[in-house]
């Protein structure tokens, strides 16, 4: 028997006009002049900015070991671990990745298997008369022809949600790292302190044990002895303050490490933790390794490729069925060969009205492309800021030190002279206490000024995006 031959152009034709209208669904190009450049050279420091490839899936290594204390080590070391925003992130992490895997399965064919039954009457390969029950077993495979690369966009978006999501985890273990870094540093800073204003304490006390052996002996009057009691007092409630203050870190550092306030405990120690000098020109890379300017840039992609599917939506989409199976009014013979039931099928459909359904779509996800590029345009910003902050805090803080050093020493000499002449009756109380409170302010002056050199030096740790090798 001779087949006849089937004209398959007009079938060509629709999917050769969509393949054509294709090109209008483009994705939108970033204009890379938007976003801030890179100065020639950063304004504190000595160092130049220099471009290079990103490197924000590079290790960050373990840059708080520079610091050369152990006990920092394992605090950090803990946080890792069990850290609650660290596993908050590494969730959200997962949910990202599921949902990418879910997007990207609308790409695939989709197979399914059912079986069924059914009673009525007027069933086909069945004589009429009362109802009959007819049995149905088989499968369907559907498939959506990506004409115009909706499906692939979507799924490119979702997998660029996911990198942005892993960039943040990182960011968010930088952030805990540096946290836990300087809540540490503090609390050792305010342990120093402690120990200072109680060795005040106690100079103090023996400047009232001479006053009041001197009072005994009618040499002051009783004035000097209250001035004395009163100096004593009022550093023994800084003491205090400065308890009450430490309980509040360490309180703040067991959070930090996922542990309960009430079960954690960090005992007093010397302040020996190593001050790392940060090599001139280490900068350069702050955009390659910061995970937040890779998490701005992913999401910035991302909501670029939802504007190519939201326009994708204005043409054609091509879906492609088959079904097949067994059907048979009778149990016994539904697995028959003459049983056997197929379709194929195609097809192409075009909304046409849809309210503004569309066009809203695409307005919406070009706002959120230009929102995306302002938080992208925002973390550059704030990145270039958090290094010259950084980089002035240490710049000055090193000035300071010196200036503070010399202050003490000044301060320690006089109060040395004040308490010479005081034994001796040559001045009176009031000079010996004002050198000794003008040598307190000075001596605790001096170590905030150590602690806030520790503070930025974190700081520009976490500015550049975790390490400097």
């Amino acid at each position: 028997m001779k087949m006849k031959k089937r004209n398959w152009a007009p079938a060509f034709a629709g999917v050769t006009t969509a393949l054509l209208l294709g090109a209008c669904a483009s994705v939108p190009a970033i204009d890379p002049a938007s976003f801030p450049t890179a100065p020639t050279a950063y304004k504190e420091g000595d160092g130049r900015w220099t471009r290079t490839n990103p490197a924000e899936a590079q290790p960050r290594g373990e840059w708080w070991k520079a610091f050369g204390d152990p006990a920092l080590d394992a605090l950090v070391e803990r946080a890792n671990a069990a850290n609650t925003s660290i596993q908050q992130a590494a969730a959200r992490l997962a949910q990202a990745r599921a949902t990418a895997r879910l997007t990207d399965a609308d790409r695939w064919p989709q197979l399914g298997v059912g079986a069924g039954a059914s009673r009525s009457d007027g069933l086909p390969l069945a004589p009429a008369g009362a109802p009959k029950t007819l049995t149905r077993i088989g499968a369907d495979l559907s498939y959506e022809v990506d004409l115009f690369g909706r499906l692939s966009r979507a799924s490119t978006a979702a997998a660029l949600d996911a990198r942005s999501r892993e960039a943040l985890l990182q960011s968010t273990r930088l952030l805990v790292q540096a946290e836990v870094a300087q809540t540490y540093l503090a609390l050792r800073a305010l342990d120093t302190e402690r120990e200072l204003v109680r060795g005040t304490v106690k100079t103090y006390l023996d400047t009232l044990r001479l006053t009041e052996r001197r009072f005994a002996a009618g040499d002051v009057a009783e004035l000097d002895v209250e001035r004395a009691r009163t100096e004593v007092a009022a550093t023994e409630s800084e003491a205090i303050a400065l308890d009450r203050r430490r309980a509040e870190v360490e309180h703040a550092l067991a959070v930090l490490v996922g542990d309960v306030a009430s079960a954690f405990a960090l005992s007093e120690a010397a302040w020996d933790t190593k001050l790392p000098v940060i090599p001139a020109g280490v900068p350069a890379t702050v955009l390659t390794r910061r995970p937040d300017i890779a998490a701005a840039q992913d999401g910035l992609l991302a909501a670029q490729q939802r504007v190519g599917a939201a326009r994708a939506a204005w043409f054609p989409n091509l879906a492609l069925t088959a079904s097949g199976g067994q059907a048979s009014p009778e149990i016994s013979d539904l697995f028959k060969w003459s049983m056997r039931a197929w379709g194929v099928g195609a097809i192409l459909g075009l909304p046409i009205l849809d309210g503004g359904r569309r066009e809203a779509g695409v307005l919406s996800a070009s706002a959120e492309m230009d929102a995306a590029g302002a938080r992208y345009r925002e973390q550059v910003l704030v990145a270039f800021r958090d290094v010259e902050d950084q980089l002035a805090a240490l710049h000055y803080l090193a000035g300071q030190a010196e200036a503070q050093s010399r202050a003490v020493a000044s301060a320690t000499r006089t109060t040395v002279l004040s308490d010479s002449r005081y034994r001796n009756g040559f001045v009176s109380q009031i000079e010996l206490l004002d050198a000794q409170r003008s040598e307190l302010r000075n001596r605790r002056q001096a170590l905030q000024v150590r602690s806030a050199q520790y503070q930025a030096t974190v700081g520009l740790v976490r500015a550049l995006g975790g390490g400097w090798s």
